[in-house]
């Protein structure tokens, strides 16, 4: 049996035995993949609070931790004299016996994989079938070390099931006895196929129920969207993909519905759309509602809708929309004033380049599409104030904390998005921050949104922790200061 890819040889070696003809381009990406996570973890070594032995003596290129950029390929660090251009054997070096090396090794494989099968710039379709826009994303996460890790898959597994290699597959419909069913609908599980196998094992009793139309996985992997068109499916998948296994917790099966149509009375009067999440379920097993056997179905986005992530990955895309500051004023209207103004009534969106969609009608920007409530929080004296009542939310969504509230915005819109927005762009980038600071005035968050250190996710610092899904951060100056 294949063993799940753990590191560039591996990866290699299975390779040869499915795809010889990927070989050469994958031993071409491999530099330039070791380069680009390199760089990601000399940012995180630049900014966020790791764990290192005082003495340790780290140099590296000038420019090499500089966010959102490509690293040349052939970029080498020195540590306490020790030169490498292997970004998992640096991650060894800092910290001994930490799994993140490992994590790090796979992630190299598997962007340097991704970059074989993608050896040109990707063009966007005049027409695009449903979820083909975001299959152009090839490298993954803009900032996270572990970009592409998606431990527990085989190298046949990402060719697959993998966005970035155009595929194409089935659900596996399974059907559940009478009282195991969490949620509404129909009491049967839309399963991944790579996921269905391993349930299919463990619980005998779900029943084979046939398989759902052909589906393209979307940015995240285990969300797809149904080639007819039809609502997209968010899977539950153990794999762990950055930070954490994707799976559906209880808490979202229940969330979702309820958060959606607040939202969608909270946004009426925004150019800001929440894709709704209508209705979502879950197995009972010994444990109640599993995280490892549940869906959510998604309210589909319109034709031509183009995530965040991909716009700012796509120099022929930006160069057909034309001015950079006018692509940030329509940015200005259809998304930071709407998250802005969404914040002052008490919802705080995650809005970062997977979660975030815009409408692009000739060469303007017209609208923003969010979707995925998982990761938003909720206000309730906010909410209150602006005369609605908070649903009975569970888990981490509600808090009280208007510090808390802010940080889930800005970690995602102002340290993520508009920074590589504008490090995509070519313009002068104190100017595209002054059309962002001019968007986010007039509400009772812009005196901190334009002046308090940007949050940035510690990604690697949470990796390294005793526990990596409880969120750590670090702080950047906030370019928008000056312009208060």
């Amino acid at each position: 049996m294949p063993q799940p890819t753990a590191d560039p040889a591996g990866t290699r070696s299975q390779l040869a035995e499915l795809r010889p003809d990927l070989l050469d381009p994958f031993d071409a990406a491999l530099p330039g993949a070791r380069a680009a996570v390199m760089g990601r973890l000399l940012v995180a070594c630049a900014t966020e609070p790791l764990p290192r032995n005082v003495h340790t003596r780290l140099s590296y290129p000038a420019g090499a931790a500089t966010a959102f950029t490509e690293p040349a390929a052939g970029l080498t660090v020195t540590v306490d004299g020790t030169r490498t251009d292997d970004p998992a054997r640096l991650a060894a070096l800092l910290w001994p016996g930490a799994p993140l090396a490992d994590e790090i090794a796979g992630s190299v494989a598997n962007l340097a994989l991704a970059r074989a099968a993608n050896p040109r710039p990707p063009a966007m379709p005049a027409d695009p079938a449903p979820g083909e826009i975001e299959q152009l994303l090839v490298d993954g996460h803009p900032l996270h070390p572990c970009c592409r890790t998606r431990t527990g898959m085989t190298v046949a597994d990402q060719l697959a099931y993998a966005p970035e290699h155009r595929t194409a597959f089935r659900l596996q419909r399974l059907r559940v006895p009478p009282g195991r069913w969490h949620g509404d609908g129909e009491p049967v599980l839309l399963a991944h196929p790579w996921q269905a196998t391993r349930l299919r094992e463990q619980y005998r009793w779900l029943t084979d129920d046939g398989q759902t139309g052909p589906v393209r996985p979307l940015m995240s992997l285990r969300t797809v969207a149904p080639l007819d068109g039809g609502p997209h499916i968010k899977t539950a998948v153990d794999v762990q993909m950055t930070s954490a296994v994707r799976t559906v917790s209880p808490a979202a099966v229940r969330n979702g519905p309820l958060l959606s149509a607040l939202l969608t009375t909270l946004t009426a009067d925004l150019p800001l759309d929440v894709l709704a999440e209508a209705s979502a379920g879950a197995v009972i097993t010994g444990n109640g509602p599993d995280r490892r056997l549940a869906h959510l179905i998604r309210q589909a986005p319109p034709p031509g809708a183009v995530p965040l992530g991909v716009l700012a990955t796509a120099p022929s895309l930006l160069a057909a929309l034309g001015d950079p500051y006018q692509i940030m004023k329509d940015l200005g209207v259809v998304f930071f004033a709407p998250l802005a103004r969404l914040l002052e009534r008490g919802v705080a969106l995650e809005a970062h380049g997977q979660n975030t969609l815009v409408l692009i009608r000739g060469t303007r920007i017209v609208r923003t599409l969010y979707r995925d409530l998982g990761g938003v929080r909720v206000h309730a004296g906010r909410l209150r104030t602006a005369g609605h009542e908070t649903p009975p939310l569970i888990g981490d969504l509600p808090t009280g904390d208007d510090t808390e509230l802010r940080t889930k915005l800005a970690a995602a819109a102002l340290a993520t998005v508009a920074r590589q927005m504008i490090t995509a762009l070519d313009a002068d980038p104190d100017k595209l921050w002054r059309i962002i600071a001019d968007s986010l005035r007039g509400t009772t968050d812009t005196t901190a949104l334009l002046t308090g250190p940007l949050p940035v996710k510690a990604t690697t610092a949470m990796r390294l922790a005793a526990d990596p899904l409880h969120d750590r951060w670090t702080h950047l100056p906030n370019p928008m200061a000056a312009h208060a």
